[in-house]
């Protein structure tokens, strides 16, 4: 099951272009938080431990897909431009202009995080 679809992150989002995207595009950014969540959680949130998606979770998606789709958006970003001109007109980006980084949201499913079973045997010797 998805944890949000694409009509709630157009609702939650403020930036216009992002509720300008397509349902696949949102989709595609969608895709892309969750695997992140899952990893960081080690599971999927089966239906049988969770009837429906805990709220901390769907937002924690929402904010990472927005990032994704922002991030995507942002083509000088994504080339590495640190400047660019248009007739007259001309900038220069500091290093940390633009979008930072991902938003934090350890803090949201930090209470969801499974400990990861080992799989290396564990070998008990014994002196003789």
């Amino acid at each position: 099951m998805p944890v949000i679809t694409p009509s709630e992150l157009r609702a939650y989002t403020s930036f216009d272009t992002v509720k300008g995207r397509t349902d696949q595009q949102l989709t595609d950014d969608i895709i892309q938080a969750e695997a992140d969540i899952f990893d960081y959680v080690h599971h999927e949130f089966p239906t049988n431990e969770y009837p429906t998606v805990p709220v901390r979770v769907k937002l924690a998606c929402k904010k990472l897909a927005e990032y994704y789709a922002l991030s995507a958006l942002d083509e000088s970003a994504v080339k590495g431009y640190k400047s660019e001109k248009i007739g007259d007109y001309s900038y220069t980006m500091a290093d940390s202009a633009g979008l930072r980084g991902k938003p934090e949201i350890t803090a949201l499913l930090e209470s969801y995080v499974k400990p990861v079973a080992s799989e290396a045997p564990q070998v008990r010797m014994r002196y003789l």
